[in-house]
């Protein structure tokens, strides 16, 4: 109840201002509704985002994970539209508190693992995803986090059958955000080869890579089609400027204001954690004379999460496997909140000071909102326009990074028809299905020509012209598809189909879902 409470009063501001309107809310809330529009159409898991790119489409479920969109456009089911973000955001602080909750009892008597959980749900960088970012994927990863470290703990004391839940946990964090999945390896790689070199155990080092590769192959049905289809996307946007690591570095500056004035802001609150961090760990005498090995844990975990984010650390980035792909190195804060919480309640003991730790907090965030850069709201008139953008199929800003090859959004006619002729010949032309995952026309035309579709070009989409498969071409510029048909009538089908891939991948999670069971 208590969990409750503490995230009903973080959203209290949305009753007077609206549904926050951070970077990433609308790459989010259209999901949803993206999502929510192929169920009603029978697409049980989507993979091609229709209306992304203004009705071309991009194949955003590949690379996305599912857990995020499929929780908000479950819940977009089940209340209303203008209220499913803020409910998400409940759901998910409330998670990540009783997560905290279950790792704080190890430890801590009930009122304090309640204190830890509250704190923990509330704490300052989930309100700056909260207020700012509306990263809700990375926010609903950071419930893993004390289930991490209560797992590892766990198996570093021996518990052999640690593996089958750790790699559960994994395979989760693979199936929530890729970049909090990157960190949660790094972080069980740093956690484990501690534990292994104090306690001389090569089995816990076995454990640890038995859980990695449970989980990967667990999460397989997600994981092997987006890292083999990764050649069929910009996915080197991904790291454009801006959204590198050398632009995000804390205190780092660039040309654009609002990026470092939002830098300013995550800056100010990494400084403010790793102080307290500091404070507590020196007054957690208590801890350092009887569980010393878990303090050193957490105070190299925490050294290693505040390297990451100076600039100093930028050779690491770019030779780590996959680092440059977390974009940001503020984004260890999801980590170092963590510490943050643990040694607030192990070092801070007394009410008072703690009560302290959180009015700096708000204050830091108070001071943020009123002179660095205040967040920005959504009304539900705007929260609509999104539904009506869905509903007449006008669609919505694609994604760079998910953009197939050769694609130039810039350069698309967001008035195009579905099916217009690339040349002279005269067509009559009937749309008789356009759907996410299929599109079907028949077109009667004068002469041999090509059509050009209302779709970008995807090695996914399968194409057949009088039932006879045949290759479509792309328009060079945009990346607009172009279908070769003859003269007279022609019947053209096009079907998203399951690549190997995606086959393979399936296979492999679902042996790896029957050996856990069986286990």
């Amino acid at each position: 109840m208590a969990i409750g409470a503490a995230a009903f009063l973080v959203e209290m501001p949305f009753f007077f201002l609206g549904t926050p309107s951070g970077h990433d809310v609308e790459f989010h809330l259209y999901s949803w509704l993206e999502v929510l529009s192929q169920w009603k159409h029978g697409i049980f898991y989507p993979r091609w985002a229709a209306l992304a790119h203004f009705g071309y489409g991009e194949p955003r479920f590949v690379f996305y994970p599912p857990a995020s969109w499929t929780l908000g456009a479950g819940l977009s089911t089940i209340v209303p539209w203008t209220v499913a973000s803020p409910v998400f955001i409940w759901i998910v602080l409330v998670l990540a508190g009783a997560s905290m909750f279950v790792l704080a009892r190890r430890w801590f008597s009930r009122r304090e693992a309640i204190f830890a959980a509250v704190f923990y749900a509330v704490n300052p960088y989930h309100l700056v995803i909260v207020y700012w970012r509306s990263a809700f994927a990375e926010m609903l990863a950071s419930s893993l986090l004390p289930l991490l470290l209560l797992l590892v703990l766990r198996a570093a004391d021996g518990e052999r059958r640690a593996i089958v839940p750790l790699g559960l946990l994994l395979a989760a964090s693979w199936l929530t955000n890729a970049p909090a999945a990157v960190m949660i390896h790094y972080s069980l790689a740093l956690l484990i080869l501690y534990f292994a070199w104090k306690r001389k155990s090569l089995g816990l080092l076995i454990v640890a890579a038995g859980a990695v590769a449970l989980g990967a192959c667990v999460a397989a049905f997600y994981l092997l089609p987006a890292i083999y289809e990764q050649r069929w996307i910009e996915i080197a946007n991904a790291v454009s400027a801006g959204s590198r690591p050398a632009d995000n570095f804390l205190f780092i500056h660039t040309t654009d204001a609002d990026h470092d004035a939002f830098n300013r802001i995550i800056s100010w609150i990494a400084v403010l954690e790793i102080c307290v961090i500091g404070a507590g760990a020196a007054k957690a005498k208590v801890w350092r004379a009887t569980r010393r090995e878990l303090w050193i844990a957490l105070s190299g975990w925490a050294a290693a999460c505040t390297l990451l984010m100076f600039p100093v650390s930028l050779l690491l980035w770019k030779i780590l496997p996959k680092m440059q792909f977390m974009q940001f190195p503020w984004r260890w804060l999801l980590c170092l909140s963590l510490i943050f919480t643990i040694f607030v309640t192990a070092g801070l003991r007394r009410w008072w000071l703690r009560s302290a730790v959180c009015m700096l907090s708000v204050i830091v965030i108070f001071t943020a909102w009123h002179r660095v850069q205040s967040p920005w709201w959504d009304n539900a008139s705007d929260l609509r326009e999104m539904q009506d953008n869905m509903y007449t199929q006008a669609g919505y800003e694609g994604t760079d990074e998910y953009t197939p090859l050769g694609v130039d959004p810039a350069a698309i006619d967001k008035d195009a028809r579905k099916v217009t002729v690339d040349g002279p010949a005269r067509a009559d032309i009937h749309v008789l299905q356009w759907e996410a995952e299929s599109k079907v026309f028949t077109a009667r035309m004068s002469a041999a020509s090509q059509l050009a579709l209302r779709l970008f070009s995807y090695p996914a989409w399968r194409v057949a012209v009088n039932g006879r498969d045949v290759q479509a071409a792309s328009r060079t510029g945009t990346g607009q598809m172009l279908v070769p048909v003859e003269a007279g009538m022609n019947h053209v089908e096009i079907r998203f189909v399951r690549t190997w891939d995606r086959t393979a991948g399936g296979c492999i999670s679902l042996i790896s879902v029957l050996f856990v069971l069986a286990y």
